[in-house]
């Protein structure tokens, strides 16, 4: 039966509805039906969505078909040309809320779509949020996603992008650098390796430069009891806890089974 959006919108038989789902099935998609949906209810023409069928057919991710993403109950503006905020990394929004307090200075570094920094500023109200990324489509991107937070972006090489008025004054950096390492670049599934940005993936020979680098600086920024959350793989969760440990900070790891996603969360010492 043709939903209701379907009537409102354009006319689609219920065999136009089963190729869509058969085209997607046989591209890969292992929730044709669910994509289809999605699909339909977003194209506002059946051409349009015939060619957002054929965009999903060919690999380029469906948040970019669509052009946005479901993330920590936002909808998230996710452009073609940004790395895709992936579920696990809700948990990293989770720690970061618990160790955040009204009026906290919070930096998003690395920040892509700005959906780590805009998820924080949405569930705990007023922060003073500062998004950081070297990428200028992450930066246009994530402008569009927390400026109704009141957050910054800015363009930029990691902490240098920040005004230094913030030296010591941080209070939460949180950061999902890429952390996949050089060679394993070409073990990812195939609509990230050909449609995300290299610069949003490619964490160096053992995955951990941009970890390294934001740990090195993160005791100058935070604030005397200040924190430093990362997420990492699990397989890394050692080195990154001896990284931060190396940095001065005081680490403690964070992980979620089901979400398979491991945090490290290092502590400016108060003193």
């Amino acid at each position: 039966m043709v939903s209701i959006v379907k009537q409102i919108k354009f006319y689609m038989d219920d065999q136009t509805e089963e190729i869509i789902i058969h085209k997607l099935r046989t591209s890969g998609s292992v929730f044709a039906e669910e994509e289809a949906q999605l699909l339909i209810s977003e194209a506002p023409t059946l051409d349009d969505l015939m060619k957002m069928v054929e965009m999903r057919t060919e690999g380029i991710p469906l948040e970019h078909v669509i052009g946005y993403t479901e993330f920590c109950g936002l909808r998230i503006k996710i452009d073609s040309e940004v790395f895709v905020p992936r579920k696990r990394t809700e948990f990293l929004v989770r720690q970061a809320e618990t160790l955040t307090c009204l009026g906290d200075i919070v930096v998003d570094m690395c920040c892509g779509s700005g959906a780590v920094g805009a998820a924080l500023a949405a569930t705990l109200g007023r922060v003073a949020l500062y998004s950081v990324d070297l990428d200028p489509a992450a930066v246009s991107c994530a402008g569009g996603n927390i400026t109704a937070f009141g957050g910054h972006v800015f363009q930029g090489d990691l902490y240098t992008a920040l005004p230094q008025s913030l030296l010591g004054r941080v209070n939460i950096v949180v950061a999902n650098a890429p952390y996949v390492p050089t060679e394993a670049i070409k073990l990812l599934p195939r609509e990230a390796r050909l449609y995300e940005p290299i610069l949003a993936l490619d964490g160096g020979k053992d995955g951990l430069d941009l970890q390294r680098m934001i740990a090195k600086e993160a005791p100058l920024w935070l604030a005397p009891g200040g924190h430093l959350l990362l997420e990492t793989s699990e397989q890394q969760a050692y080195q990154t806890f001896e990284i931060f440990s190396s940095m001065g900070l005081i680490p403690k790891v964070a992980r979620n089974d089901e979400l398979d996603a491991t945090v490290i969360i290092g502590t400016k010492s108060g003193i």
